[in-house]
């Protein structure tokens, strides 16, 4: 029982002792502070930059400029992360250390999980943070990015016309999603996406254009979720994706050209009053004919002789009758067409 103990202890201290991680390198002593940072980057805008709530390790280089990380603490699966060296010391009074911004800075983003062994030797030239040998074949994915932006910066840098950004603003987004899904990292892809997308530079507004017809960045939301379900670069992607297409979709909303819906309804409008015109009018003559054709022959005279605005008076003077049979009259024709005056009479056969 004991030798199964000690048997499996001795397994889980070799799975222990390999599950652990290491990062190496060389650092430039003569130009740079011997303090080097470790950062995982868990939000994708700030990728480039000194974050404090992103440092996880820092390590001091020695005489020769050697560094070394090591340790179990970080994920399982591929995370971003940077290691970073800077002249701006954390016991400075210098506030701008540590918000995103040292001038005097240089740092490597690279792609690692926990269990992976990286190198970060000198260039033939001592360039150092320029070569990565790593065993896990991710972690290079930003250099090779990076490369293919160099040439795009090169590119629009030839001709500054509005036609040339154009064109080549639709090559190299293509260029660039293309570069990205043939990496099979969908990490790799929210760098190119990070740049594409950022509000800051030019390429903002082709990518909103971009975003209303290209399926690339559905299908990238659908790759990370394969892959990353439960990462933050998931999430964070996510609810970029949702934020952007509702902005477009406002934005096509309020440019909609409203006078295809005014003018047409005008028109309709205009038409609906005209036949509510006709109607009412052949409805208004077809009663007053059957209102007429009730009356007298005697009362019809007093209704022309009330339209011409004769008086009571008048109007028995012009037809040789008293003045009361022409009030009596002139009651019957009220009631006959349903009128109170002289004034609805007039209005009856006026409109």
């Amino acid at each position: 029982m004991r030798t199964n103990l000690f048997l499996l202890f001795l397994v889980l201290t070799a799975f222990s002792a390999k599950a652990q991680y290491r990062f190496t390198g060389h650092v430039d002593n003569t130009q740079w502070h011997n303090n080097v940072y470790l950062s995982i980057i868990e939000d994708y805008r700030k990728i480039s930059g000194v974050y404090t709530e992103q440092i996880i390790a820092k390590t001091n280089t020695g005489s020769l400029g050697y560094f070394k990380f090591t340790g179990n603490q970080l994920e399982n699966e591929n995370r971003i992360y940077r290691i970073h060296v800077d002249n701006c010391f954390d016991d400075s009074l210098n506030r701008n250390h540590f918000d995103g911004h040292c001038d005097d800075s240089k740092e490597v983003i690279f792609i690692a999980k926990n269990t992976d062994s990286i190198e970060f030797p000198f260039t033939f030239d001592k360039q150092m943070f320029c070569d990565i040998n790593s065993s896990n074949e991710k972690s290079t994915v930003f250099v090779k990015v990076d490369s293919i932006r160099e040439e795009m910066k090169f590119a629009f840098s030839e001709y500054r016309s509005e036609a040339n950004r154009k064109l080549n603003n639709k090559k190299w987004f293509k260029t660039l999603q293309d570069f990205g899904e043939k990496l099979d990292e969908p990490i790799a892809e929210l760098y190119i996406y990070s740049f594409l997308s950022d509000r800051t530079n030019d390429l903002h507004e082709h990518y909103l254009e971009d975003l209303k017809s290209n399926s690339y960045y559905d299908n990238l939301l659908l790759r990370l979720t394969k892959q990353y379900p439960n990462s933050p670069y998931t999430k964070q992607y996510k609810a970029e994706l949702t934020s952007d297409e509702f902005i477009i979709n406002q934005n096509t909303s309020s440019s909609f050209n409203w006078n295809y819906v005014v003018y047409p309804l005008l028109v309709l409008s205009l038409i609906g009053n005209f036949w509510f015109w006709l109607s009412r009018k052949k409805h208004q003559t077809k009663t007053i004919k059957e209102a007429k054709e009730q009356l007298t022959k005697q009362e019809q005279n007093i209704l022309n002789l009330l339209l011409e605005e004769k008086s009571n008076k008048e109007i028995a003077d012009a037809l040789f009758v008293s003045l009361s049979t022409v009030k009596t009259h002139v009651n019957n024709i009220y009631k006959k067409m349903n009128v109170q005056s002289r004034d609805d009479i007039k209005s009856l056969f006026n409109s």
